[in-house]
């Protein structure tokens, strides 16, 4: 599973069939990189942000979301087209950028017809649960900076008219960006469920499991964990979810905290898939 983060081709390549590409692309500071892209079977390509412009990109004491832009996305998805891509999934997610999609729009201003944007998070663009206030900080913004990147992207009037949409806030303000360029904002943990029929593969099923690094409440509003969980309750399979930390537990599933010890997190899982087969 995904939700238009990291791993988001990946899960409509297993599902789907096709074949990897590479571009030369531009990362978060304009440094060359190699991205990948899927081309799918059925003439469609799959790109994501965390290929081009990911946090993952930047060591730990470089991050600056005043400075980083999401040109590179905006290049990623020139190169799907040119290989021939008829239409386009876009996974949002996993992003070290706050620029309202500035970045792209400085060398995309058009999408192919049918383009989907697979949104990792619902947040609006402004305000308290915004691109700049609920995310900008794990990007490496002050408080001082974090006031500086909302009065940005309020200024944005392009932008504007996709404030309020549910999704427009992610990956830094390029779900409003991608709107603004006539493309359709879903639930990427959908959009990734219903490409591998995850509810055809919980009938019969006795025990999900899913988890992320983090489970809060935000795992509910577009997240895996909170997708699968509710479609696990749907379908009246038990499902436990686990995280490297546990901030809130989700209403439809038996929440489990693994150590939090990144270099644990091969063991804990081990040990929980262990503890379940007791359980089973």
């Amino acid at each position: 599973m995904a939700d238009g983060g990291t791993g988001t081709a990946e899960a409509f390549l297993a599902a789907l069939g096709g074949e990897w590409r590479t571009a030369s692309v531009s990362d978060p500071f304009g440094r060359e990189v190699e991205a990948r892209f899927a081309l799918l079977s059925d003439g469609r390509a799959v790109v994501e942000a965390a290929e081009a412009i990911a946090l993952a990109r930047l060591a730990s004491g470089e991050l600056d979301p005043l400075r980083a832009s999401s040109r590179g996305l905006g290049e990623l998805i020139l190169a799907a087209q040119g290989a021939g891509a008829r239409s386009l999934i876009i996974g949002l997610g996993d992003s070290a950028t706050v620029d309202g999609g500035a970045g792209l729009r400085d060398v995309l201003d058009a999408l192919p017809a049918g383009t989907v944007v697979a949104c990792d998070v619902a947040n609006p663009l402004l305000g308290p649960r915004g691109a700049a206030r609920a995310f900008a900080p794990q990007k490496g913004a002050s408080p001082a900076q974090v006031e500086e990147l909302e009065r940005r992207l309020a200024a944005d009037q392009v932008l504007a008219p996709y404030a309020d949409l549910p999704g427009a806030g992610a990956a830094g303000g390029l779900g409003a960006a991608f709107a603004s360029l006539g493309a359709e904002l879903a639930p990427g943990s959908q959009l990734v469920a219903d490409a591998i029929r995850l509810p055809d593969r919980l009938r019969g099923a006795s025990l999900v499991v899913t988890g992320e690094g983090t489970v809060d409440s935000a795992s509910s509003e577009g997240k895996v964990t909170g997708h699968v969980s509710s479609l696990a309750a749907e379908a009246g399979v038990r499902c436990v979810v686990f995280g490297g930390r546990v901030e809130a537990d989700l209403p439809d599933a038996d929440t489990v905290a693994l150590s939090g010890d990144a270099s644990r997190a091969e063991a804990d899982l081990l040990e929980l898939g262990e503890r379940l087969g007791r359980e089973a």
